[in-house]
């Protein structure tokens, strides 16, 4: 279903009155949310700037295309081959962090889920294309991320 409308809070409106997804619980749940940010996330800006500093130089969310998916890992070694995702905690259900919500499950346990999915499937077709894949926690220290890179890099 598709709700078409150049004002983006009427399209919002629109989506929530037709149960596309819930409506927020309370306005400062709703900016919270929006805040999200896809790329440029605090550990991921300590990883670059680490690796930059070493000396190691790398793309940012490049667009992949794989023979069997798109893939977009948040910095990419094109000549090594080497594809480095930091995964969220709630995003990626961490075993460590990650929970299950518990309001409007019948949305967020379904996306979750696809999210895992997804990340599978992103890593399979990086595999079967040559690549090395990298996946760092956010929670993980920034030591131990340098050197999850650094020994995929050598």
């Amino acid at each position: 279903m598709v709700v078409s409308s150049g004002d983006p809070e009427e399209r919002r409106r629109q989506a929530h009155t037709k149960a596309l997804y819930p409506a927020p619980l309370n306005p400062g749940r709703s900016r919270n949310m929006q805040a999200n940010r896809r790329s440029n996330t605090k550990p991921e800006l300590a990883l670059r700037t680490a690796l930059h500093r070493l000396g190691y130089r790398y793309r940012k969310d490049l667009l992949l295309k794989l023979p069997d998916a798109r893939v977009r890992p948040d910095i990419v070694f094109t000549r090594r081959k080497v594809a480095v995702f930091v995964d969220g905690c709630f995003w990626h259900v961490c075993p460590e962090h990650g929970r299950q919500p518990t309001t409007n499950e019948w949305y967020w346990a379904p996306k979750l889920r696809r999210n895992m999915e997804r990340d599978g499937l992103a890593n399979k077709a990086l595999g079967e294309a040559g690549w090395k894949v990298i996946r760092i926690w956010e929670h993980e220290p920034l030591d131990g991320a340098l050197a999850a890179v650094r020994s995929a890099l050598d």
